[in-house]
């Protein structure tokens, strides 16, 4: 995940809401509402945590990934602060995340990735300096203690690789009975089914994620 640095300078435009006109010219008003909802779910992030993170309520969330309201420029501030992007990566055309720029390289120091905390996962965003990325890594505690936490599977686009570095979870999947994982085990899944990790040691399990 990039920082958000290209926000700040927008704030400090003498016409904000001219700067964010130019980029909504890229987007029709779907793509836009798409977009949100592509940036949160691979974030593994539901819409109830969403909502928490940018403080926009669950409903305003949902109104605007299904195109039933368009975000205002203080939502479109809330979104980026909140999800950890900036105003370019909210409004870019799909095909050109898939152009990758070739040698490129990012090392994160340990105890140096981002920070990303949710109500049931506390995400540490790996080599997030790199944009349109092909492949999300992130270590993350996981804080839930039984599935009724999430209210609903979560659920996004893609691919997933987790490696349990400690602790033991129950990982429970839409289409699969609860399997227990522990320190070493690893598995690998499609990202629209449904999925969640629940901790069953004492401290909380801690997990390599790698989305794709």
């Amino acid at each position: 995940m990039a920082d958000i640095s290209p926000l700040m300078v927008d704030e400090q435009n003498s016409n904000p809401q001219m700067s964010l006109t130019r980029a909504e010219t890229t987007l029709s008003p779907m793509e836009l509402g798409k977009r949100v909802r592509e940036i949160r779910q691979s974030q593994n992030l539901t819409l109830e945590e969403a909502s928490k993170l940018t403080g926009l309520a669950r409903s305003t969330l949902s109104k605007i990934e299904n195109e039933q309201i368009s975000p205002t420029f203080v939502a479109v501030q809330k979104l980026v602060q909140g999800l950890g992007i900036n105003i370019p990566q909210l409004f870019e055309q799909p095909d050109k995340q898939r152009n990758q720029a070739s040698g490129r390289r990012d090392i994160t120091r340990a105890g140096e990735g981002k920070p990303h905390p949710t109500p049931t996962y506390e995400h540490e965003l790996l080599s997030y300096q790199l944009s349109r990325k092909k492949m999300l890594p992130y270590r993350t505690s996981v804080r839930a203690r039984s599935f009724d936490e999430y209210g609903d599977w979560v659920r996004h686009d893609g691919e997933e690789f987790l490696y349990v570095l400690s602790g033991s979870l129950l990982f429970y999947t839409e289409f699969y009975e609860p399997v227990e994982l522990n320190e070493g085990d690893s598995a690998y899944y499609d990202c629209d089914m449904g999925h969640a990790l629940v901790s069953t040691s004492e401290a909380d399990a801690v997990v390599l994620w790698v989305t794709a």
